[in-house]
Order: structure tokens, then sequence, then C-alpha cells
């Protein structure tokens, strides 16, 4: 059984989204019925654009800031609210796993539970959101914010899609959610974070290196300091792009908010051609282009490269720990945006309340933060 929301999938969607939309504010939910030692049964993620900024799971019980600029976005108080609300999803996603198993005569096996919202602002400042939901591997239902109405994917789900759409209170609380409260937040958010979500224009270093084992030379370009995370990178051989001789790795974070990418390309030292590393980004009006200088060869660079990849690898690990639950192990449910629940009867849900003593102006922010309308009760 393939995992609903994978890690993969994730970042395919994020970067997706950078290209369909000027902004996005997302989160993801995944509650797990096998949790393990990598795997908590309960993870929740935020992002602005392709920027992680909240994460919370049930190893630490606490929502913890995954970008410094967000700090001046909310409240002192802000991230115990926060934590208060995410521990009762926790609960729920819980509850209603076990319901599920229950429902479908599940005794054994790992099954995943997955909500995803979103809401976008496009160039030209239009909105957009959507919200999907899934449960092991398969998609079940989906809000369509333009007819405000949800929609089945199984059969089986039909009864569960007119018993929502026959809940006018419930459309219309998440028709407020998706098309008004989380724009606002969204920019709420880029007002703070303009800095951080500013695009930065890419670097790019050269260097060859003779291969002993088969005589060849390994040209690598190491293209760093860049955001957003989508760039293209190709070695051109006197002009002509090489995309099937470029080998590439993954686009992997710097630890500072940028990305970094290697291109190699193997070469025979014996003939004379031009090479040049080409690089495409968001940030350049045109590509950025950087030839290899036939006369210097920097091995000390080579050493620089390779250091380089350790330390990344070792952020990586660390860094990924924030997607991890989305990592879902092989026999348990996938997909990153997509929709699911069950043939069950809907209820909103209602964040826990704010504290005494709170002006409505702060009252109504601490209601607003996470779209808490989805609770099905059984």
């Amino acid at each position: 059984m393939a995992s609903w929301l994978s890690k993969a999938q994730v970042t395919k969607q994020l970067l997706l989204a950078r290209k369909i939309c000027s902004h996005s504010y997302r989160s993801f939910y995944t509650g797990v019925s096998d949790p393990g030692p990598d795997l908590p049964a309960f993870t929740a993620l935020s992002y602005v654009d392709d920027q992680q900024i909240l994460h919370y799971d049930s190893e630490t019980q606490r929502v913890e800031p995954r970008a410094d600029w967000v700090q001046g976005a909310v409240d002192p108080d802000y991230w115990d609210r926060e934590t208060e609300t995410l521990q009762g999803w926790e609960q729920k996603f819980g509850v209603k796993l076990r319901t599920l198993q229950f429902r479908y005569n599940q005794t054994g096996g790992s099954h995943t539970l997955q909500l995803m919202y979103s809401c976008e602002l496009g160039e030209d400042g239009s909105p957009g959101a959507y919200v999907k939901l899934g449960y092991d591997g398969r998609d079940f239902l989906s809000y369509d914010p333009k007819k405000r109405t949800w929609a089945a994917a199984p059969a089986e789900t039909q009864v569960t899609q007119r018993r929502l759409n026959e809940y006018k209170a419930f459309l219309q609380s998440a028709a407020t959610y998706m098309e008004e409260t989380c724009i606002e937040w969204l920019r709420k958010y880029l007002q703070h974070g303009k800095a951080a979500l500013q695009s930065k224009h890419p670097v790019a270093q050269v260097n060859d290196r003779l291969s002993s084992r088969d005589g060849l030379t390994t040209l690598s370009c190491w293209v760093h300091g860049f955001y957003p995370k989508d760039v293209a990178v190709v070695w051109l051989k006197n002009g002509e792009a090489q995309p099937q001789e470029t080998s590439r790795s993954r686009v992997l974070p710097s630890g500072d908010g940028t990305y970094q990418i290697w291109a190699t390309i193997k070469i025979n030292p014996s003939r004379s051609h031009d090479y040049t590393c080409s690089v495409e980004h968001v940030s350049l009006g045109a590509a950025l282009r950087v030839a290899l200088d036939k006369s210097r060869v920097e091995p000390e660079f080579n050493l620089m490269l390779i250091t380089g990849l350790v330390v990344t690898v070792v952020l990586v690990v660390a860094v990924s720990g924030s997607a991890v639950s989305f990592l879902r192990r092989q026999g348990v449910g996938e997909h990153y945006h997509s929709n699911t629940y069950l043939n069950t009867k809907w209820i909103p849900v209602k964040s826990a309340p704010p504290p005494e003593g709170l002006m409505e102006e702060e009252r109504e922010q601490h209601r607003a933060t996470h779209f808490s309308l989805f609770a099905p009760s059984f």
C-alpha cells in the first residue's frame, strides 16, 4: 500500500505552487496507527511558499518555529495557544484512525490519516484555496472553493459528501476560513517574512578533476545561495546544452534559508571543447553562465566541494525530521495534497477557547490560526 503523502510529493507540490501562484500558505497534518522511532503518531507542518514556518509532533508535544522571522509575525503567547490546539488535533486523529480501522474491519497493519489545506495568492493578487483529505493511500474528499461544496472520489464516500454539503453552517465556516482568514494570515506572514521570502541570486563555481580509473575528466558546477528552491542547471559544450550528459544532485538546503545543487559532466580531456555551466533561476533576468577556465586547476576546491557535501548531508538528515511524517514507511498511506476521510457524519470542530482577558482582536487571531473544522463524528 503506497503512502498518501510522501516527502517527495510534498516537495514537488511546494515547487509547483511557486510556479503557478505568487505565494501560498500550506499545512499538512498526518496521523499514523503504527508510530515508530522516526515516525511520530501525529505531525503537523506549515509552510509559507516553500519555507517551513511551524512544526509539531507527538514526540515533542510543542509547536516550534522553523523560521526566525515568524517570531515577529505572532504575539508571544501564540506558541502556547498553537500547542494546545494541535494537541487537540493529535487526540482527534488518534480517535479517527481507530474508528476508520473498525469501520473497514482492519485488525492490523499500519494506517495513515492525512489532511492538507492551502490558501494562495496569484501574481495578480487573486486568492485561491483547497482542502483535501486522505486515508491509506486513497483520495476521499476534497473541498471545491468555487462551488463551496465537498466532492467525493470513491463511491463509498458519497454518503459523507451529501451529509457535509447539507450542513450549511459547516460549508460557511469552511468558506470563511479558506477565502478570508487564511488569506489574511498569508498576507501577515508575507509582510513579516518579506526579506526572507525574497528571491536570492545563485552563485556558480566550476572546477575539474581527473579520474584515474577511466582517464576522463569530471567537470563540477556548484550552484549555491539561491532562493526559491526551483532551479535548472545544465552543462553546455561549445554553447550547446548537454542535458543527457549532465548529472545533477538533489537541491539541498544550505542552512541559511538558501539552497544548493551540484551538476557534473564527464569529458575526454584530449579533445578541445569549451564547457560552460548554465543556471536558470527566477531571480535572474537571463541565464547565469560560468565557463571553465582551462588554465586553472584548483584541487583545493575539490576538497571544499566534498566538505560542503558532507556538511549538507548531515544538515539534510536533521532538517528531514521536520517532514519525516510524510516519509511513509512501505505499506503506509501516501500523497501530498489530496483528499480523504470516510463514510461519516461530519461536524465542525472548535479550537481551544481563547484565554480570558484577550481583546476581541486577539481572540479573533487565536481562533483564526488553524483550519479547525475537520472532526467527523462517526
